[in-house]
């Protein structure tokens, strides 16, 4: 906008609030311009040159004080090498040299042995990127807690806290015991002079504040107030918000938490030692093994653990076997790795024996009870001696693992003993003390990153089906358990399949059935099992490597036992491995002729096909050398085709040949010594089996042949199945022999593509090119293999993830070279990387964060990747291809590091990892490309395919580059070199356009793939985020205009929410940057000068020259106020604050997306907060130069004000609560301040729609608080200064928005939820009515907000009420500790006062700018307005002193302006004075009765005369009495007498009257006090209340303003009661009151004539019209100065009188209420109001007619009371207007409990009947109640003109009750005996009135004869007849049930009955009686026809007999009624019968 001129000196046009939105664009300073229609139209401010401007501005940065925060420290980004963490002593390397592996295998070792380097960004923790601000200190100062008055208000009989209305309201039995009941009435208008029974003189006051009488100068008070606020403040503004605030319901879009780095996995470990196996006898060595098996998976998990506990005797008898026994080989614990726990886990334990025979006979000397000890000892010893390297199965069982845990933590563990272990009955469990479970859970839980659940560990004794998730918290955290098994399961020989042992396992499950199949033999077999601590000492790996820490070589180690998982792991190998195991299945051998039955298998690996190639590489058993060359398998006795379970554990060689195999050499076993046999075994057969197949080693089953006799010569290099000339096999050639063979290696994957792509790689490496393929062929394999991997399995891609993407980076950036060609594979190679990464990202069980950064794939970044770095050295005679494989795995060839290593200050292993430099072999040609600058180039030229997988995973890219990009600066030894040296410009090409694809990418998903642009958004943010760290910061913010651009191009076309979604998350992750205050370029303009002015070094070239006017301090305030708002300059110097604050304008302004408005606050917030705990800026004055930064934020706050959650309006729209002073409606405010104009409030209730939602207002709010409490003083002065007095005024409106919202709730008592809406409800009406009533607000104002029109529909939806804020759902009181909750409230009270402080010192500061100016009138009226709704709030006592010295100087220095005629201020301030003189605590008291001293002293200075004051004040006392339920009259006793020791002691006005006017006021307000504490006593019952209230209201008849007060009151406690009706009354009256004296000022003819104009509404407001001339006279000063004394307020009455009615259904009185209503509009040309009016008239009548007949209107009941306990009450008799359809019972048991709690139970007794009381029968001590139920009675005339149901419910005055009696005494008796008494009850007023009883003045009564009492029942019954049969739509049942009652009726006194009674049968004469009952009966019967015909219609087929019924009852009723009632001549007689001749007895009927 070409326009210079300042924002607040252009006035606004007239636009409606949605244009205010549109136009609010940023362009120069926030102001309008309604050219532009969107503000993402705004062409994106160019950045600076920032590393120009740094060093153009050096010399001022280096003098700076606060240099640290203005740029990035030295040294900020570093490369460090971390050793790689390995559990063992040594990494686990292949015996053979490296060199000569195949390049891949290479690889795979040097990949698990290299060191990480990672990029280590020294401030990082800073940012909110990583760490979370719990991490953060809260700098919370340790002051006491903040006390606040409202906290210590007594329970809730007493509170004004809007919690507790739910009980005040909705009990009404909770009544307090009223002492002095029987006094208390009769003397509540005790006549005005006899106060004088408590003298005020001998009361105590409060102590005095000296400073009141000392009348020190202004100024120095001024100063002195400003010292004394600043002390004992807290420093941090956020570190005072709760917490609960602070949990996002996400994680913060800006999270990325660093990688987890790698690790091996271990899984859930379990530790198993065993103690003891002992057999009954010992007589020959037992060998034992364990495994752990999946009996529900049929899969064995773990791999062997063979151990024995033999004695030392009984090993040695195998000495001629077992040569030595290696110490690996003596372990007898290890330890079970779970990875997938499962309720079906079992520890198998299997026995051996040496082999003797058969089974069942080498068991029986075990089971037997004679035992030959010597003779078996000597079979033993010849056996051992002979058989001793063959062994023989024997015994078995298995463990329960779950039992295990079960009974570990059960605690009644008998219960459990059957179920572990073996099955056998006596297994006991012998607990081990342990460290406390829960702390092991714990370590474990963080060493190694498990979930673990609290709670799981108590309820787990009942539990018999466990889930995953308890069960592995519970295999960490089980207590140990040592198990004693008694007996072991006999081993039967044709049970030894792996099928055969799992069905066992599953009946294991339900043990009591097997036990009785299985053979026992006893046996002591003891283990311990227990959770594996996080050390184990002595401790071996599966490749017996040293585990560290192994203190002792001699000690028995323990074994960790490898897991063969159910599922495959999803984690990358950590270490090199290559073991495999072979697993002999089934033998055939039946088809051999000759002896083969005891067969055992020889097992060897071959290097050759000699005997001495046979490797030591076999794993050996227990107690035997560590590693051997043959292994054997268990013999089955005298069985030709057996079943093995034996496992052979294999190390295999790294570098496999074609000759490796694995021979099989059968043997058949002579158990028996036989003569002629010099051996024990007989080969019986030879199989092989190759390892490498098509050069892949081989896996799986295989059956293999056999062959007879020893293979021929180079039989290794063919497989058996080949049948060799020449060869004898078994059985033809057959499969006989089964065996497995399982891998588990790092350096073999079994998965063809993988393997291919290693095969290609290991061609292209070796420069060995197969012949089939050729050249040209290799270099296609390659590019096919590596596209190739896409298809290989998941699993495996994961399981090798570093290997296989270090392999593609290398042939990225090093391509190979095939003879002499180099082979260009780039393009292939990025393909390959991007479809590896989808491959992985898409894998659902591998964790991801919020941004879908997989995480195996940011530690492969972080941690693992081998950046290859080109190298530069003189060795040019390098081979072919020279960068061998020990350069580019640069971390593995330390000598690289050495620069990175000394670049990172402080690494001692620098000179560890040096190595001798001849293992570089480089040439400088073919090593030049740079990973980041390949990567960046391969991204842009991509497309198709490629490019989507790139886009779908650019994180892991960005992250790379930037990885490439630190490593290749440590590399060069530049990290330190100038940003615009570091990359090439080529580079930095690729980079834009790279990020210019991207954004287009981000756009173009955001319409429809929302989830992929938010990735991808985010990916683009964290880049720039890294960037900044280490790119040409100008390039970067360069980078990011571009961005925005591109985004608001798109957003200003389409305004696509989406899109402005991802603008905001991507400033707000880049602005989470650690250095975001440095990136703002903090210095060098006007807010943010330091103390040294340094002018820009001469070395500022011309392209800074634009900004060369920022050196200095600003030549003018015109260009320092530029940097106060949005301004170009602005947002060009602070590049990415700007961006924040113009996205949170245009957002909050243009937008309406809720979600969006909060968004983008949070983002200032987070920032804001960020500031606040970030240790850097901890100075006030480094916070004062970050605050500059956020200057802005004042305007758009001031510019978004409108729109802002309303506050105030969440009681009322009039204002706040309790009758504080009118709070400013921000419509009218606006009004105020020019913002808008008046006409343009009436859109405000429209645009409410697009509103900011309380917690955003909050968020903006506590921004702003936060901006002004750290702005430095002088700059805030100075911004102010600059301001227009509109936009002062705004401020003023800004700061009262803030203490409606940072008001402190108390939080004692929460009632139950439901509450919620009730408490809602009665305080909404409550305080708008009593804020319309009260005096606030002045006419004028009312008038302008009429015009206005409130917002009101709207704010009532959004309103911000306590339980949204405090009771957030979700993190509700549940489940938060309870310290949590109390340091919250704690801190909420903390976070109140700091708000109140920031607030005075802020309004102070505005008062000092304004005392300045010269017309200053309302702005003074507007600060004080502020204050005083501060005031008016709950303050803490901490801040209350500091307010009450503001009022008192504001008042001070501007009395005048303050209290001209017009304003209302008076009438407020002396209200709150009051209201804090009546206050608990004595400081607020002492406090506030100075300044009322002072406010008096003051007006009486000014004019001799307070009365305005005095006037004001007691209208105040008044109101609060009334109404404030908090009040203490004692608080108010004590100030009362203090300001009455100030007029004493106030020497300078002693002399005047002064003192004594003081006096006079003070014994009145004395006096109102008393006669209205009586109130007190009866707070609990609502009638007698409001009859003393009303008696007070009657008191100050001559008082018009104070009437008004109390009518409010009245009106206040029927709105809580919910009596809507009556309140409403209170405003008629209130009305008609003003009506009145509006007539005596000037009779107008559109105002009402006085009261009577109201009198269709009620006949009760003439009572108004006796109000005398003299009383009401507008000349009497002091007199009706209430706002309400105007047209504006008798508007205001009548208006909401409407509204109470229509709340209370009755919509009839609405019309006579807006006919009073409408001339005045009419006069006022308001038609808006006009169209309200008749919207609402239209809405009533409506209803009226959609509710004909459907409104219930209240009961009635006539109460008496006798006895001379209830004092003035004795022998009266009310009328009790009750809610509708209260039954009888409910009224007795409400008034018997009440009076019960009264006087004692025994004393109130309820008289049951309604007959007349007998005084003098009564009990005198004694409480009687009587109570009847009456109905409205009326005349016959008046029922002509009351035809409706309201007609006959409204304006009534007489009830009728009936009493039935008979002449006996009895009250019933037979029918002709049965007379009935009416009495007629007259009040002294018509219901409704503005109380719910009312006295009941006079009473009639008349007696009905026998037959009139049957002539009312018949016509009764007439009636209903009719009612129901005309009833529309008809109601079947009820017309049947009206039928049966009149026809079907068996009663004996139904209508026959009764004709027969008083009809004569004999046609005698009748009387004038018989013949009106003989003319009923005729109606009677032709309705009962009409009833009986219309049922006929209704009915269906089911119901015909019951019509038929009906009708046969009817016809019989007629034949007996016809000669009654049609005799055959009518006589008629012209008396009737009187038995009480002095009666009058007409027919009233």
């Amino acid at each position: 906008m070409a326009s210079t001129q300042r924002a607040f000196t252009q006035k606004l046009s007239k636009q409606h609030a949605a244009e205010v939105r549109r136009n609010v664009a940023f362009n120069k300073s926030g102001l309008l311009s309604p050219s532009s229609s969107s503000s993402w139209n705004i062409d994106v401010i160019e950045p600076l040159d920032f590393e120009e401007f740094v060093s153009g501005y050096q010399n001022l940065i280096d003098r700076d004080p606060l240099r640290s925060i203005l740029d990035v420290p030295q040294g900020d980004v570093e490369v460090e090498i971390i050793e790689r963490p390995i559990r063992t002593l040594q990494p686990i390397v292949p015996e053979e040299k490296l060199e000569l592996l195949l390049p891949h295998v290479r690889a795979c070792v040097d990949c698990y042995k290299s060191h990480w380097k990672i990029v280590k960004y020294n401030h990082r923790s800073l940012s909110s990127s990583i760490s979370s601000r719990s991490n953060l200190s809260k700098s919370l100062l340790p002051t006491p807690k903040q006390e606040f008055e409202v906290d210590f208000q007594a329970p809730p009989s007493e509170s004004n806290s809007e919690l507790d209305l739910t009980s005040q309201s909705s009990s009404r039995q909770s009544v307090v015991s009223i002492t002095s009941a029987s006094s208390s009435c009769g003397d509540t208008l005790t006549p005005r002079n006899s106060w004088a029974s408590l003298d005020l003189r001998h009361s105590a006051g409060d102590p005095l504040i000296p400073e009141i009488l000392e009348h020190a100068a202004p100024e120095a008070l001024d100063q002195l107030n400003e010292s004394r606020r600043q002390t004992e403040r807290q420093g941090t503004l956020f570190a005072l918000t709760p917490t609960e605030l602070q949990h996002e319901v996400n994680e913060p879009v800006e999270k990325r938490l660093p990688a987890t780095a790698p690790y091996e996995h271990l899984g859930h470990r379990v530790l198993v030692k065993c103690q003891q196996l002992t057999m009954d006898i010992e007589v020959e060595p037992l060998f034992a093994s364990m495994a752990l098996y999946d009996c529900k998976e049929r899969k064995k998990v773990s791999e062997t653990f063979y151990f024995d506990l033999n004695p030392e005797g009984l090993k040695r008898m195998l000495g001629g076997h077992v040569l030595y026994s290696d110490t690996s080989t003596l372990a007898r614990g290890c330890i079970f790795n779970i990875s997938q726990p499962s309720s079906d886990l079992f520890i198998v334990v299997r026995l051996e024996k040496v082999l003797q025979g058969d089974i069942s006979e080498c068991v029986e000397p075990y089971l037997k009870e004679d035992k030959n000890r010597d003779k078996l000892k000597a079979v033993a010893v010849s056996v051992c001696e002979r058989l001793g390297r063959y062994r023989q199965a024997f015994a078995w069982t298995a463990i329960n693992l779950v039992n295990v845990i079960n009974g570990g933590n059960s605690l009644d563990r008998d219960s459990d003993r059957d179920s572990v272990g073996s099955g056998s009955n006596t297994n006991s469990l012998d607990r081990k003390s342990c460290s406390s479970g829960l702390e092991q859970l714990r370590r474990r839980a963080t060493d190694m990153g498990t979930l673990t659940r609290r709670g799981s560990l108590e309820r787990r004794d009942k539990r018999r089906s466990w889930s995953p998730d308890h069960l592995a918290t519970s295999l960490d955290s089980f207590r140990p358990i040592t198990l004693t098994m008694s007996s072991f399961f006999k081993q039967e020989s044709d049970k030894l399949r792996d099928d055969d042992l799992y069905k066992c396992l599953q009946e294991l499950k339900r043990p009591t059935m097997v036990l009785k199949k299985l053979k026992c033999i006893p046996a002591t077999f003891k283990l311990e099992i227990s959770p594996c601590p996080p050390e184990v000492k002595n401790c071996l790996t599966t490749e017996l490597a040293k585990l560290h820490p192994y203190p002792d070589e001699k000690i028995r180690p323990l074994k960790e036992l490898l897991e063969f998982p159910v599922k495959e792991l999803l984690v990358p190998h950590y270490t090199y491995r290559n073991l495999l195991f072979v697993s002999p299945k089934e033998l055939n051998f039946s088809n051999r002729t000759g002896s083969a039955r005891n067969l055992a298998v020889r097992v060897q690996i071959m290097a050759g096909e000699d005997d001495k190639h046979a490797l030591y590489n076999i794993f050996g058993k227990s107690s035997c050398p560590e590693m051997t060359n043959e292994a054997y398998t268990a013999v089955t006795y005298h069985c030709k085709s057996p079943v093995f379970y034996d496992e052979v554990k294999i190390k295999l060689p790294a570098a496999l040949g074609d000759n490796h195999h694995l021979l099989f050499t059968f043997y058949h076993v002579s158990c028996q010594r036989k003569i002629e046999q010099s051996t024990v075994d007989t080969p019986v057969g030879y199989t092989w089996l190759p390892l490498l197949r098509d050069g892949r080693l081989v896996s799986g089953e295989f059956c293999l042949p056999i062959m007879l006799e020893p293979p021929p010569l180079n039989y290794s290099y063919i497989p058996p199945d080949v049948c060799l000339p020449g060869t004898k096999w078994l059985d033809n050639h057959k499969g006989l022999f089964t065996v497995t063979l399982d891998t588990v290696s790092s350096a073999h994957t079994h998965d063809p593509p993988v393997e291919r792509f290693f095969a290609a790689y290991d061609v292209v490496h070796t420069g060995i090119i197969p012949a089939r393929l050729g050249e040209l062929g290799s270099e296609n394999e390659l590019r096919a293999a590596m596209l190739g991997l896409s298809g290989a399995r998941p699993e495996t891609i994961v399981r090798n993830l570093p290997l296989i993407f270090d392999c593609i980076i290398e042939l990225l950036v090093q391509p190979p070279r095939l003879s002499g060609h180099t082979i260009n594979v780039g393009h292939t190679c990025f393909e390959a990387l991007c479809l590896l990464l989808e491959k992985i990202s898409n894998l659902q069980e591998l964790s991801a964060d919020q941004h879908s950064r997989n995480a195996l794939l940011a530690t492969y970044v972080q941690y693992q990747c081998n950046i290859p770095h080109p190298l530069f050295s003189s060795n040019q005679n390098s081979p072919d291809y020279e960068c061998t494989t020990s350069l580019t795995r640069s971390n593995s060839n330390p000598d690289l590091e050495v620069a990175h290593v000394q670049y990172s200050r402080g690494l001692d292993r620098a000179a560890s990892m040096r190595v001798p430099t001849n293992e570089l072999v480089s040439n400088s040609v073919t090593c030049q490309r740079i990973v980041h600058q390949e990567l960046a180039l391969q991204w842009v030229v991509s497309s198709g395919r490629s490019k989507d997988l790139a886009m779908q995973n650019a994180w892991f890219l960005f992250e790379l580059i930037v990885k490439s990009m630190v490593e290749h600066l440590a590399h060069t030894r530049s990290l330190d070199s100038p940003r615009k040296m570091r990359f090439s410009d080529q580079f930095l090409d690729d980079i834009s356009t790279l990020v210019h694809t991207v954004t287009a990418e981000i756009i173009s998903h955001s319409t429809g793939e929302t989830r992929k642009a938010h990735k991808l958004n985010a990916a683009l943010a964290f880049f720039f985020f890294d960037l900044f760290s280490v790119a040409d910061r100008g390039w970067v913010l360069q980078l990011l205009r571009s961005y925005n651009k591109q985004l608001q191009a798109k957003i200003a076309s389409m305004q696509d929410p989406v899109l402005v979604e991802l603008k905001l998350e991507f400033a707000r992750i880049i602005c989470s940057h650690e250095h975001y205050v440095a990136l703002n370029l903090p210095f060098a303009s006007p807010f943010m000068t330091s103390g040294a002015n340094v002018s820009p070094s001469p070395s500022v070239t011309s392209s800074t020259s634009q900004n060369s006017f920022l050196s200095g301090p600003p030549a003018s305030h015109e260009r320092a106020s530029t940097f106060a708002e949005l301004s170009p300059e602005y947002r060009q110097h602070h590049f990415l604050t700007g961006m924040v604050l113009a996205d949170v304008a245009t957002v909050l302004l243009e937008m309406s997306q809720s979600s969006l408005h909060s968004k983008a606050v949070d983002t200032i917030r987070f920032l804001l907060s960020w500031h606040d705990s970030d240790p850097r800026y901890a100075s006030p004055e480094a916070r004062q130069r970050v605050a500059a930064l956020y200057l802005p934020l004042l305007s758009i706050a001031m510019d978004v004000l409108p729109l802002l959650h309303h506050f105030n309006v969440d009681k009322t729209q009039y204002n706040n609560d309790d009758a504080a002073p009118s709070n400013i409606n921000q419509t009218v405010a606006m009004a105020i301040a020019g913002k808008l104009p008046p006409s343009t409030c009436d859109s405000f209730p429209s645009s409410r729609k697009l509103g900011i939602s309380a917690d955003v207002t909050r968020s903006i709010l506590t921004c702003i608080l936060w901006v002004l409490k750290n702005m430095e003083r002088e700059c805030l002065s100075q911004w102010l200064g600059e301001l227009t007095s509109s936009r002062l005024a705004t401020l003023l409106h800004l700061l009262d928005a803030c203490t409606s919202c940072f008001e402190y709730k108390p939080r004692r008592r929460a009632p139950p939820p439901s509450g919620y809406a009730h408490a809602q409800g009665t305080q909404d009406m409550r305080s708008r009515l009593e804020d319309v009533i009260l005096g606030q607000g002045s006419a004028r104002e009312m008038m302008q907000r009429r015009k206005g029109g409130t917002p009101q529909s709207s704010s009532e939806k959004v309103r911000w009420r306590k339980e949204q804020m405090l009771y957030r759902p979700g993190l509700d009181l549940v489940d938060r500790p309870k310290d949590d909750l109390i340091n919250d409230i704690h801190l909420e009270g903390h976070f109140a006062t700091e708000a109140s402080f920031i607030i005075l010192d802020t309004l102070e500061r505005c008062v000092a700018t304004i005392s300045q100016w010269d017309s200053q009138q309302h702005l003074v009226g507007l600060a004080l307005t502020v204050l005083l709704h501060a005031l008016s709030k709950n303050q803490s006592t901490t801040v209350l002193p500091h307010m009450f010295a503001s009022q008192r100087s504001l008042v001070f220095k501007f009395h005048g302006a303050l209290f001209d005629e017009e304003s209302s201020h008076c009438a407020d301030l002396c209200l709150l004075l009051l209201k804090h003189c009546g206050s608990q605590i004595p400081s607020v008291r002492a406090q506030a009765a100075a300044s009322l001293y002072l406010l008096m002293r003051q007006t009486f200075q000014i004019g001799n005369n307070f009365a305005r004051v005095k006037m004001q004040v007691t209208m105040s006392l008044s109101s609060l009495v009334g109404t404030s339920a908090s009040f203490s009259d004692d608080s108010l006793r004590r100030s009362l007498k203090t300001i009455l020791e100030y007029g004493e002691r106030d020497s300078e006005l002693q002399e005047t009257t002064f003192p004594e006017q003081v006096r006079d006021l003070v014994f009145n307000l004395h006096m109102i006090l008393s006669d209205t504490v009586k109130m007190k006593e009866f707070q609990e019952d609502p009638e007698m209340l409001l009859d003393l209230m009303y008696r007070i209201a009657k008191g100050y008849q001559n008082s018009p303003d104070l009437r008004l007060t109390w009518l409010a009151n009245m009106a206040q406690k029927h709105m809580e009661r919910g009596n809507h009706t009556e309140a409403g009354m209170c405003l008629v009256h209130s009305a008609a009151l003003v009506a009145e004296y509006l007539v005596m000022l000037e009779s107008l003819p559109h105002l009402p004539v006085g009261a009577a104009a109201l009198e269709r509404v009620s006949p009760n407001v003439l009572e108004e019209s006796a109000v005398s001339d003299d009383v009401l006279s507008p000349e009497r000063e002091g007199g009706c100065l209430g706002s309400h004394f105007t047209e504006a307020g008798l508007l205001g009455l009548l208006e909401h009188a409407a509204s109470s009615f229509h709340a209370a259904a009755m919509y009839e009185p609405m019309n006579d209420i807006y006919r009073v209503l409408i001339p005045i509009a009419e006069n006022n040309r308001d038609f808006k109001k006009l169209a309200n009016i008749h919207g609402k008239l239209h809405d009533a009548f409506t209803r009226i007619d959609q509710l004909s007949g459907k409104r219930m209107f209240g009961t009635y009941f006539r109460v008496g009371f006798y006895g001379s306990k209830f004092g003035d009450l004795d022998r009266e008799e009310f009328i009790y207007k009750e809610p509708t359809l209260t039954k009888l019972p409910e009224i007795f048991s409400r008034l018997e409990n009440f009076y019960a709690e009264r006087f004692g139970p025994e004393n109130v007794i309820i008289i049951k009947d309604s007959n007349i009381v007998d005084i003098s029968s009564l009990d005198s001590d004694k409480a009687y109640i009587q109570i009847t139920y009456v109905e409205p009675y009326f005349e016959q005339y008046e029922l002509r003109y009351r035809q409706t149901h309201f007609d006959r419910n409204f304006n009534i005055k007489r009830f009728v009750y009936a009493t039935p009696f008979t002449m006996t005494g009895k009250a019933h008796g037979e029918l002709r005996e049965q007379y009935k008494r009416k009495t007629i009850l007259t009040t002294a007023v018509h219901f409704p009135y503005v109380k719910t009883r009312i006295q009941v003045v006079s009473r009639s009564q008349i007696t009905l004869t026998p037959i009139e009492v049957a002539i009312e029942d018949i016509q009764k019954k007439t009636a209903e007849l009719a009612n129901a049969t005309q009833q529309e739509p008809p109601d079947p049942k009820m017309l049947q049930m009206v039928l049966q009652g009149c026809i079907g009726t068996t009663v004996n006194q139904g209508p026959l009955e009764m004709a027969a009674t008083f009809l004569p049968s004999d046609g005698k004469a009748l009387t004038k009686h018989q013949n009106k009952l003989r003319l009923c009966f005729k109606d009677f019967s032709k309705k009962c026809h009409d009833a009986l015909k219309k049922n006929k219609t209704l009915i269906g087929p089911d119901q015909k007999d019951y019509q038929r019924e009906l009708d046969r009852n009817y016809k019989r009723l007629v034949d007996k009624l016809h000669p009654l009632v049609n005799p055959q001549s009518v006589t008629i007689v012209n008396s009737s019968p009187q038995k009480y001749p002095h009666e009058v007895s007409q027919l009233k009927w």
